[in-house]
């Protein structure tokens, strides 16, 4: 899927090749495995350049002697069979090491780990050799210049004076001092650094900005392990290319690539699609899997959750009451490549609540991993905030983008460019007749309030106002979107709920995305408006602007996706709390809309919000209500399901809702001239 590479940068997961594979099927995989290898010949290598050729031509000699040995079809004696098989465990590592050599993203850290490189081809030279040492070549039949050439082989890869080179040498010294400069809060040599840069061949912000996610994966995985040897130079590293990537590039060239691509990439988004958030979601926590392991029964969970079910003295799967051994979790690689691509497509976070991000414990900290790190990005913000001020448009626009980007990352960053004081500066570029800047400083603003004291700040520099106005008139959708998302962060705290609820606007110009906006828009416009109704006053003031029959037109849609449905549904809910929302949604002509959802809607979610709002158009409703309810003979199904499986609140709503149900129908079982059907019946049926 998306994540086919799960590989971690230098490991070598190489296999032997079984002791029953057929001689001929051996020659063939080793020779397909020498052909991988030898089509790395096209790529460069930045560190290692020459161990890296020297394997190359290696690998190249040994293919010429493997396909004469095909060609005809000799018959392996024991001892052939047993270098080829020692070959193609060795080439497996090599292939791998030539792999990680070549790749465009990790040149930094392949330079910092190139003296363990070196050290590793070394390693395979001499597995070669001792491969070629088996190898009975008196008694194969093929030509002496063949011989000759494998004898040739092996000396090489036994001889060969592999050290560590001297220009690999000098270039690593020059990245560690300028991490010493950091280490030291000084500023680096733009000159080292550049010459450092260079020798690397990363001269464009796209390849700089490559190595930086690389390393944000790389810290990710270092977080989860149990060593965590590497993740203090890793978060050093990554710093120091942040502040390249602000300072020493001018220009953002991202890829022009669309997003959205023909052939197989539309297949797997179209897979995606095909889930809900529901499948997702672990069966301990009910939060979305960050990282999913399978047990020896088949059923998938969160580590962190079968954890501590195991720790609590439980030796038995959750789901099947089947004993289990707690030590034997298999990492399920797929189903979190899925979670990642589906929470990639629809914004949201991997790790459950908005905000949160097991990947990147970093993100819930106020440290910047290590000393270097801290350094450097605090440069880096006091340099991206006076170009915020007193740069060109151009320079505005990078700096805009590169501040969406720092704040997207942890809290570390969102603490520097609040205290140096970008909050305001972007507020005023949120007002600019430029659409990119626009864009980049409302998403930029929305990143920042994921930090506690953001909100403050923006609403005392007269941040509402300003927002509300790109969340009407922005020049984009997808400004008008994060501003949406910005009006959610600020309902989060009841002082602001009211004082956006006392904004005439706030509530029509969220209602207008909801009715115009692409699905990510609606999706923030809906939450922002469910934030808002968290203060009662805001209630009646959602009421008279009309909220309820414009997310009953939307029900009555066919095409709405599965999440927006519960949102529409919880906001609904929510309404119904009171008898006013309740005979509001109820003159709406609601009702069979919401019957249809509890039929047909495959969101557990989705069905607690349905349960919640038939009780209250009981309640408010009367008896009119009640005897449609009672006529629908599907709906008990769906009732006794919650009775089981739902929460607790849901439980009580299924069960208050069921209650009414059985008195009504028992009050009027005499005055129905059919046979009756009775509830208990009638829910055997459908089961």
């Amino acid at each position: 899927m998306c994540d086919a590479n799960a590989r971690r940068i230098l490991t070598f997961p190489a296999i032997r090749p079984c002791e029953s594979v057929s001689p001929a099927t051996l020659l063939s995989s080793l020779i397909t495995l020498s052909n991988t290898i030898s089509s790395y010949k096209s790529k460069p290598f930045y560190t290692n350049t020459r161990p890296a050729r020297d394997s190359l031509r290696l690998v190249g000699s040994i293919l010429v002697f493997l396909e004469e040995i095909r060609l005809h079809d000799l018959t392996p004696s024991c001892a052939m069979v047993l270098s080829l098989s020692e070959l193609h465990f060795v080439f497996q590592k090599l292939r791998f090491l030539l792999e990680d050599c070549s790749r465009p993203d990790v040149r930094v850290w392949m330079l910092v780990r190139s003296e363990k490189v070196s050290n590793q081809f070394r390693a395979i030279f001499r597995s070669i050799s001792v491969a070629l040492d088996v190898l009975p070549l008196d008694s194969i039949n093929v030509s002496i210049e063949l011989k000759e050439l494998m004898g040739l082989v092996k000396n090489q890869a036994s001889n060969s004076k592999l050290v560590f080179q001297p220009e690999d040498r000098l270039i690593l010294e020059h990245l560690r001092s300028v991490l010493d400069k950091l280490e030291l809060q000084m500023a680096p040599d733009l000159k080292i650094l550049k010459r450092v840069l260079d020798y690397l061949g990363i001269s464009r912000w796209i390849e700089c900005n490559k190595e930086i996610k690389f390393l944000d994966s790389e810290i990710g995985s270092e977080r989860s392990s149990s060593k965590k040897s590497d993740l203090g130079i890793l978060c050093s590293l990554m710093g120091l290319m942040i502040y390249s990537r602000c300072m020493v590039f001018t220009v953002v060239d991202c890829d022009k690539t669309p997003v959205s691509v023909s052939g197989d990439c539309r297949s797997c988004n179209d897979f995606i699609k095909s889930f809900n958030v529901d499948d997702f979601r672990c069966p301990i926590s009910l939060e979305i899997m960050s990282d999913p392991v399978t047990l020896t029964t088949g059923h998938t969970y969160d580590r962190s959750s079968i954890e501590k079910w195991f720790g609590s003295g439980n030796l038995t799967c959750p789901k099947t009451g089947q004993k289990v051994n707690g030590g034997s979790l298999v990492s399920n690689l797929c189903i979190r490549s899925i979670i990642k691509q589906y929470c990639l497509e629809k914004g949201i976070s991997m790790a459950g609540p908005v905000g949160s991000n097991r990947n990147l414990d970093i993100s819930h900290t106020t440290v910047g991993g290590s000393v270097a790190a801290e350094a450097a990005i605090k440069m880096a913000v006091e340099f991206l905030a006076d170009r915020l001020v007193f740069g060109t448009s151009e320079a505005k626009h990078k700096a805009t983008y590169e501040i969406r980007l720092l704040s997207k990352s942890s809290i570390f960053n969102r603490a520097c460019l609040v205290e140096a004081g970008v909050v305001p500066s972007l507020l005023d570029l949120i007002c600019v007749r430029n659409p990119k800047i626009q864009e980049n400083a409302i998403a930029a603003l929305l990143n920042l309030l994921k930090y506690s004291k953001t909100k403050k700040v923006l609403v005392e520099n007269g941040g509402l106002e300003l927002i509300l106005e790109v969340a009407q008139n922005g020049f984009k959708m997808e400004a008008r979107q994060y501003a949406a998302g910005t009006l959610f962060y600020l309902a989060s705290v009841d002082e602001y709920r009211d004082i956006i609820g006392k904004i005439p606007r706030s509530i029509p110009v969220l209602m207008e995305l909801v009715l115009d906006g692409t699905d990510r828009c609606k999706k923030n416009a809906l939450v922002a408006i469910l934030g808002l109704l968290m203060y009662p006053e805001n209630h009646w003031k959602a009421l008279a602007a009309g909220v309820v029959p414009l997310l009953i037109n939307q029900l009555r849609s066919s095409h709405q996706c599965e999440d927006l449905v519960t949102d529409y549904l919880a906001i609904l809910a929510t309404l119904a709390d009171n008898p006013d929302g309740a005979m509001s949604i109820l003159s709406c002509g609601a009702l069979h809309v919401i019957l249809g959802v509890v039929g047909s809607t495959t969101s557990k979610a989705s069905r607690e919000y349905c349960v919640a709002l038939l009780l209250a158009m009981c309640t408010n409703g009367g008896a009119d209500v009640v005897h449609v309810l009672v006529s629908n003979s599907s709906l008990m199904g769906p009732l006794y399901s919650l009775l089981t499986e739902g929460c607790s609140r849901a439980r009580k709503k299924a069960s208050s809702l069921i209650r009414i149900l059985h008195e009504f129908n028992e009050k009027n079982a005499s005055s129905i001239t059919r046979r009756p059907v009775h509830f208990q019946e009638q829910f055997v049926d459908v089961w």
